[in-house]
C-alpha cells in the first residue's frame, strides 16, 4: 500500500491537460456571451439521428457531463421540437427517418437552425448508394465536421454557428 502512495505522490495528477482546459474555458465564455445575447440566456436543442451508429449521439452526451457542462452554459438538450432553438441532426437521412426529420423541422418554432454533426450528413460516408438511404432535404444551416466529432470539436463548432448569427 505504502509503494502505491509513493508512486501516486511522485507521478502526480495526470489526468489534467492545462492548456486544454484554459481553451475550453475560454470558449464556453464566448459561449455564454453569445447566449445570452441572441437566445436570452438560454438555447434549446433538439437532438435527431436520422439514422446513425450513434457515436455522434454518444459524443454530444458527454457534452451534458460534469466536465464539459453545457446546462450551465444555457444550453439544454430538449424532448420537444417545439421547445428548439437548433435542431443536431446526425447520421444519413434514412427512409424511415426522413418524414420524423421533416415533422421535427416543422414543429420547431422560426427563427430555426439546423446543424449537422458528423460526416455522414454531409456525404453519406459508405452508406451512398444504399437502399435505405433518402438523403437530407433539409437546409443546413451549420456542419461540424468529423466521425464522430469530439466533444470539444462540438462545442468549437456551436461557438462558430453562433458567430454567424451576427
Amino acid at each position: 500500500m505504502l509503494r502505491f502512495w509513493e508512486k501516486r505522490i511522485k507521478t502526480g495528477i495526470v489526468t489534467e491537460n492545462l492548456e486544454f482546459d484554459k481553451e475550453l474555458e475560454e470558449i464556453k465564455k464566448q459561449i455564454k456571451d453569445k447566449i445570452k445575447k441572441h437566445f436570452a440566456g438560454s438555447l434549446a436543442i433538439r437532438m435527431v439521428d436520422s439514422g446513425s451508429c450513434n457515436a455522434c449521439e454518444a459524443e454530444c452526451n458527454a457534452l451534458s457531463n460534469p466536465y464539459y457542462d453545457l446546462e450551465r452554459l444555457g444550453i439544454h438538450f430538449v424532448a420537444s421540437p417545439r421547445h428548439a432553438d437548433v435542431m443536431f441532426l446526425s447520421g444519413v437521412m434514412t427512409m424511415n427517418m426522413y418524414h420524423h426529420a421533416i415533422d421535427c423541422y416543422n414543429q420547431m418554432p422560426s427563427p430555426k437552425w439546423v446543424i449537422a454533426i458528423g460526416d455522414c450528413v454531409k456525404d453519406l460516408g459508405i452508406f451512398e448508394k444504399t437502399y435505405a438511404i433518402k438523403g437530407n432535404d433539409l437546409k443546413i444551416d451549420y456542419f461540424i465536421p468529423g466521425c464522430p466529432p469530439n466533444p470539444k470539436d462540438i462545442i468549437k463548432g456551436l461557438l462558430e454557428f453562433l458567430k454567424t448569427l451576427e
